[in-house]
């Protein structure tokens, strides 16, 4: 009896009284189990819920894994996209170069030693990058050569900037120049007097004539011929009333028997600009404007500078 125990059942309906009577081995055995059984199915819930958050745990490595592949698609395309802008960038300096050339050529205007080569002394043009290229087999390749190319491009990009800083110096040179050369006829009328030898038509001797003699109606205007600055506005001699323009780069214009002067001394002048009205000062035989050009003081025949 030691070693069974006995369960005594009520119950409230009035019924009977039952007893249940199980050894003490059958109930060790049972716990045994029930506690076996607990462990098996938290094992089996604990193995359920791991696996349930590894999948979870995949399918976040699936989705990123996805993304990274995508934006490698897209870094490799860009890549792509890159090359092909370097081969574009390349080819419109060449274009450039070939332009100032044919512009120098144009205007005669020789480059500098230093100009010489647009991707370095003797230097040949780089060859277009493989745009087509298979990323997954030569990535580093294409990147390495993707840097050589854009360090070479930087370096002809210099270049190119500074033989069009020469260039564009030279053409305001030349530009300058133009603005300040004598290049148009000083006031409408009838030539009475060229430039050189002839016969004084106030002594009849034979004389050089420094200028050129244009004859109008008194009060004419008269025209600057280039841009420059009034040197000199007042009487001066046998000339009467003169003006003179200081042209600079050796040119000097001078203007004699003026009635009235509208520029002084000092004024900055344009082409065409209206400077004098046409007089009979000084010693003259009518109306009329005694025009000279004279380079780095050197008298020069006007003629030789009227265009128009």
């Amino acid at each position: 009896m030691g070693k069974k125990i006995t369960f005594l059942m009520l119950s409230t309906s009035g019924s009977r009284s039952r007893q249940l009577t199980l050894s003490r081995s059958f109930l060790g055995f049972m716990l045994v189990l029930l506690i076996m059984g607990s462990a098996v199915l938290g094992w089996v819930v604990a193995d359920y819920l791991h696996l349930r958050e590894a999948g979870l745990n995949n399918g976040q490595l699936e989705r990123e894994l996805a993304m990274r592949m995508e934006e490698i698609q897209i870094q490799r395309k860009q890549i792509h996209n890159f090359a092909q802008n370097i081969n574009g960038l390349k080819s419109n300096l060449v274009a450039l170069n070939d332009f100032e050339k044919k512009i120098r050529i144009i205007a005669n205007i020789e480059s500098s030693p230093e100009h010489e080569g647009l991707f370095g002394v003797g230097g040949s043009i780089p060859e277009d990058l493989d745009t087509h290229v298979s990323l997954e087999e030569s990535h580093n390749g294409l990147i390495r050569e993707m840097h050589e190319q854009a360090d070479q491009l930087e370096v002809a990009s210099f270049k190119q900037e500074s033989g069009f800083s020469s260039l564009l110096q030279h053409l305001e040179d030349q530009r300058n120049l133009l603005a300040c050369t004598p290049a148009i006829r000083p006031t409408n009328g009838w030539v009475t007097s060229r430039f050189g030898y002839r016969e004084s038509p106030f002594t009849g001797l034979r004389e050089f004539h420094k200028g050129m003699d244009i004859a109008n109606r008194h009060g004419s205007p008269i025209l600057a011929p280039a841009d420059g600055v009034v040197a000199y506005s007042a009487r001066k001699g046998l000339l009467g009333n003169v003006i003179v323009i200081d042209h600079g780069h050796g040119f000097v214009t001078r203007f004699g028997h003026i009635h009235k002067a509208l520029k002084k001394r000092g004024d900055a002048v344009k082409r065409g600009e209206i400077i004098a009205e046409m007089g009979n000062t000084g010693r003259s035989t009518g109306p009329h404007v005694h025009y000279e050009v004279m380079l780095n003081g050197v008298p020069v025949n006007p003629d030789k500078y009227i265009l128009n």
